[in-house]
């Protein structure tokens, strides 16, 4: 019996001998990783327990790359306690879901300070309906758009949202044109009749034909209406964003650079740029309760030779010496009878109150006033304007248009029209050469066809 068991032995011996060798030579043959060998060896020193984990390790290398598996859009507030729209995706991760990132985006509405309450309500209700038409969206049909697909391929993404916008667009204008088509009645065609010509102006006794007269003024067009924007279309961008953000964090990359990457074919570029830093830090315009109406914003630019650090730590200084100047400035004194101040008129008060930009709202009256006021901080705080930093006027050109006038009011009861305004920037420039920019000086023309 122990013969018979030990040449049985003997020969169970020599077969895992000759398996081993075969193995050997197929790995030598077929050219398997060595990686793979050296795990296999490796796992025998390892305890029981830590067998396990240390080959998911490795084969996790090796599993399916995430996939999108859900995006959920939500209502939530901003800053302003405004709503507006959040996207959160999660990921299907080695056959587990798994939440990976959120993004939130501003609405598309614009604030429109001191306006009436019925038109603050009209557009509550405007902005709710946007987001909860983009939420709907998300939830009910570009989850469904965009499942299993890999968030790193960010065209494939983007390509789907864009057919599944044109399609939207496309039902959106099919739906108004069929109510039209249900409401207005068959127009019947009646000649037109061309009015007469208008007689030509007659020229007054001792008028002199000079310049001013051979060029006429260009008519003012009515305002253009707002360009409408269809209900849920923030859902496009904000899911955009959300996949490009869940991509840069599965790949613990900043999202900055994987954007980068995309705009670059997927080559590093070999430096990196911040935008130039535009702070505001003064509001006037229609919301304010002082005459001055043109500067909406007045905004610090740091010199480009700063760092990014240093030039926000300048904006907060220079909104920290306004913040000063209010709290030294003396209460405005009661009106009387003869008008302000007894008739005399004073330099108003900066009223503190901040607008939706996040820069306090000033009481001025003349333009010179808040581009002093910045000139003065620079004093205090050592600085030249115009060398460590310049400015730049939110003129909001479309805000000031009176179209009963057909000319832009500067200040209350200041007109002008498109030529004087023109002058009016030239001569602040002229005057305040520290002013590099001017964002909106006029109104958006509409084109007229001919």
């Amino acid at each position: 019996m122990g013969e018979e068991g030990g040449g049985r032995s003997g020969g169970i011996s020599r077969d895992l001998l000759k398996l081993k060798q075969q193995a050997m030579a197929y790995y030598q043959e077929n050219d398997v990783p060595r990686k793979l060998e050296e795990l296999l060896n490796s796992t025998f020193y390892l305890q029981p327990a830590d067998v396990y984990g240390h080959l998911a390790n490795y084969f996790s290398k090796l599993a399916k790359p995430p996939s999108i598996c859900k995006i959920v859009g939500k209502t939530i507030l901003d800053g302003l306690g405004l709503p507006t729209l959040q996207v959160e995706i999660s990921c299907t991760i080695q056959n587990f879901p798994k939440y990976i990132c959120s993004v939130a985006i501003p609405t598309h509405s614009e604030v429109v300070e001191n306006a009436l309450p019925e038109m603050v309500d009209a557009d509550e209700a405007e902005r709710q309906q946007a987001v909860s038409k983009a939420v709907r969206w998300i939830n009910q049909f570009i989850t469904e758009e965009l499942w299993g697909l890999i968030p790193s391929n960010q065209a494939e993404v983007d390509r789907r949202l864009r057919i599944f916008f044109e399609h939207k667009v496309q039902a959106d204008k099919d739906r108004k044109e069929l109510e039209r088509s249900q409401e207005e009645p068959v127009p019947m065609t009646l000649p037109v009749i061309l009015p007469p010509p208008p007689p030509p102006p007659s020229k007054k006794k001792g008028q002199k034909a000079g310049r001013r007269d051979t060029l006429l003024e260009k008519p003012i067009f009515p305002p253009e209406p707002p360009e409408p924007v269809l209900h849920g279309s923030m859902a496009i961008g904000a899911v955009s964003l959300a996949v490009a953000k869940t991509s840069a964090t599965l790949a613990g990359t900043p999202l900055y650079l994987t954007l980068a990457l995309l705009k670059h074919d997927q080559e590093q570029p070999s430096t990196f740029s911040m935008p130039l830093l535009m702070g505001s830090v003064l509001s006037c315009g229609k919301s304010s309760p002082g005459k001055l109406h043109l500067m909406k914003e007045v905004m610090c630019i740091p010199s480009p030779g700063l760092t990014t650090k240093q030039g926000i730590e300048l904006l907060l200084e220079i909104q920290k010496q306004v913040n000063r100047a209010m709290e030294t400035l003396p209460p405005p004194k009661p009106e009387t009878k003869k008008g302000h101040n007894g008739g005399k008129r004073s330099q108003p008060p900066i009223t503190g109150r901040a607008s939706h930009l996040g820069c306090l709202t000033i009481n001025y009256d003349t333009i010179e006033q808040p581009l002093l006021l910045i000139q003065g901080i620079c004093s205090n705080l050592g600085l030249e304007l115009g060398v460590n930093f310049h400015l730049a006027i939110n003129c909001a050109g479309h805000e000031l248009m009176d179209y009963s006038k057909g000319k832009y009011e500067v200040m209350v009861g200041t007109y002008k029209s498109a030529a004087e305004m023109v002058e009016l920037y030239v001569d602040l420039i002229n005057k305040y050469p520290s002013i590099i920019a001017l964002i909106d000086p006029f109104r958006k023309e509409k084109k007229c066809v001919t």
